[in-house]
């Protein structure tokens, strides 16, 4: 069952500068439909990208920004009482499992005190759906694959991933204590055009255009779900005007794995990227770090039942676009 976007509705979407913000902000836009944006621009990684990509969201006549903080609770209520918006999408986050470890601070304001902020606007500002971005992190050091919503995530390996089971357990409180129709949506190793400088598939290709080593973890034996960003995009639009019938309780709350459904060796990954950028990379192996895991491995049985759909970008091809794009990027 593919989902038309309602062009008559207004879709507030949060983190509209970042990475995936800003493909579903694109697409939406694209289709006619009215976005508002919401960003604070940050500087968690460069903001020139953020701007770059601002300044295309802002080419479209239906696109209005504000730049904003979550944790600030006043110009968010604020926002949803001048804009109104139908279907709220926040994707506005603190990312990042190793920087979680050394900039906790940011990830409670940001995750979990911004995220109460959007709950109670759309308390208090009725939506007729809300669509938030939570992680495979959540799986943490779970060792059965593939990870399923029906898994317990009771065991997290970093403060960013609890911040995102948190998100969950306080959007399923919120959807039942006021109806708020909510889904959230566990992405695995999202990469495409205008990517995460953060992301370890940037930094290598940055590394190995510079010459400079690229530092691999726990030897390169890891497993990865990498998920291409318009796969991404695809589901979210299939969610979006289709808010969640009902739990076996009556609560309007889903949750659903967005991965490609096929784990690849870091190893190979790396070997495509190098073949695509035309050069080899300088191998420095480390042991892994805190707050990493070994694989993910999305199951999207639910994404399949309910929708028809499923990511199926060929690695490849995703790599190929990704450094199509880096290079003008660099240039």
């Amino acid at each position: 069952m593919m989902m038309q976007i309602d062009k008559d509705k207004t879709y507030l979407v949060t983190g509209s500068a970042g990475f995936i913000g800003f493909h579903l902000s694109k697409r939406l836009l694209e289709a006619g439909a009215r976005v508002v944006g919401l960003d604070n621009m940050n500087n968690y990684y460069e903001v020139g990208l953020k701007e770059q990509r601002l300044a295309v969201l802002e080419g479209y006549e239906n696109y209005r920004f504000y730049k904003c903080d979550l944790a600030d609770k006043k110009a968010v209520f604020g926002l949803f009482e001048k804009e109104k918006p139908d279907i709220a999408v926040n994707l506005a986050a603190q990312a990042g499992v190793r920087y979680s470890i050394d900039n906790p601070d940011a990830y409670i304001q940001s995750n979990i005190v911004g995220f109460f902020h959007i709950l109670e606007a759309c308390r208090h500002y009725p939506v007729k759906h809300l669509v938030f971005a939570s992680s495979s992190s959540v799986y943490g050091g779970n060792e059965k694959v593939p990870f399923s919503t029906e898994d317990k995530v009771d065991c997290p390996v970093s403060l960013y991933a609890a911040t995102k089971k948190s998100n969950e357990l306080m959007a399923y409180a919120y959807s039942k204590l006021y109806g708020i129709p909510a889904t959230g949506l566990r992405f695995f190793t999202v990469y495409g055009p205008y990517g995460r400088p953060d992301m370890a598939y940037f930094k290598f290709a940055k590394k190995i255009m510079d010459g400079e080593p690229i530092q691999i973890y726990n030897n390169g034996d890891m497993y990865r779900d990498f998920t291409y960003i318009d796969d991404i995009v695809t589901g979210m639009e299939n969610i979006l005007c289709n808010p969640p019938a009902g739990d076996e309780k009556g609560v309007l709350y889903k949750v659903y794995n967005i991965g490609n459904n096929s784990p690849e060796k870091l190893m190979d990954f790396i070997a495509i990227l190098e073949k695509c950028l035309g050069k080899e990379a300088r191998k420095e192996f480390l042991p892994m770090q805190p707050g990493d895991v070994y694989q993910t491995y999305a199951d999207v049985t639910d994404l399949m039942e309910d929708y028809g759909f499923k990511p199926d970008t060929p690695l490849e091809e995703g790599i190929r676009r990704f450094v199509e794009w880096f290079r003008e990027y660099i240039a």
